[in-house]
């Protein structure tokens, strides 16, 4: 049995510091989002004396002039599009590269590798450009395109790591029994990624749901607005309601908390492979 020593206490110490260091902003999130109006201009950062939970009502309805509720079924079908996109192609990109020797896989490896080092503002102009002529700018479709050109590469290097640790024994005896190579990725790999396709689901997701940057500009003069553009359409020119926009961002958490809660399991399983790889 492992004794308790100081440095054992010092640790704890160290990470009960770290977490009540990234509490504190869930704190703030949860008293601002519950004040009335009136406690926000007096005591901005004290406990409310009267919880107003309709705060989550305005965020919601859009009786404040913005609806967080088709904000987020429109962020809801982009971040499932896109992560549905990422998952399927990824996941046969990166099995065809870790399956292929030679200079070829190692190339087009490499390729994805440079995809996720280049910074993406690069190819902003030209991206919405290219929606634009296409009809696709401020639509569904055109920001699912967007986000798994965009995702693409770090969903092809994660896949791809954790392909390479897999066994080739299963696949051969596939082929033996006359499976073509589609047949095989889809009965025999695939269903061994689940660890790697939740970390993908998981990462992109967040990233997708969060992105505020390319969400403004490409969203921009269309009916269609997202979590992350609803949100900033609470601020006022002149006057700001920081209770509802708190509200509107910790009701805009709950589905990504929840769907990060149900794939965490397969999330760390996904990263052990990835770091063995």
């Amino acid at each position: 049995m492992a004794r308790y020593t100081a440095r054992t206490f010092a640790r704890e110490l160290l990470l009960l510091a770290v977490a009540a260091i990234w509490a504190v902003p869930f704190f703030l999130l949860i008293l601002v989002s519950l004040k009335p109006s009136e406690e926000m201009l007096s005591s901005p950062m004290s406990v409310p004396r009267h919880p107003d939970f309709s705060n989550f009502a305005q965020a919601w309805d859009g009786s404040s002039g913005v609806s967080l509720s088709q904000a987020m079924v429109n962020s809801l079908v982009i971040t499932v599009g896109s992560v549905v996109s990422l998952v399927v192609i990824g996941a046969l990109c990166a099995y065809v590269i870790a399956r292929r020797p030679g200079r070829l896989g190692s190339g087009l490896y490499g390729l994805f590798v440079v995809g996720i080092v280049v910074p993406f503002q690069l190819g902003i102009v030209p991206a919405y450009a290219l929606l634009r002529e296409l009809d696709l700018a401020g639509t569904y479709i055109g920001m699912i395109l967007l986000y798994t050109g965009l995702l693409m590469p770090l969903a092809v290097f994660l896949y791809t790591g954790f392909v390479r640790t897999l066994p080739r024994d299963y696949e051969e005896a596939a082929y033996i029994d006359g499976a073509s190579r589609l047949q095989t990725f889809i009965r025999i790999v695939f269903p061994l990624l689940r660890p790697i396709t939740a970390t993908v689901a998981v990462i992109t997701g967040v990233m997708v749901w969060n992105d505020f940057f390319v969400q403004l500009i490409f969203l921009s003069g269309s009916s269609l607005q997202t979590v992350p553009v609803a949100v900033y359409s609470f601020v006022g020119e002149y006057v700001t309601q920081w209770n509802i926009i708190f509200a509107a961002v910790g009701a805009s958490v709950l589905p990504i908390l929840a769907f990060y809660l149900i794939a965490q399991r397969q999330l760390i399983r996904g990263f052990t492979g990835g770091i063995k790889a």
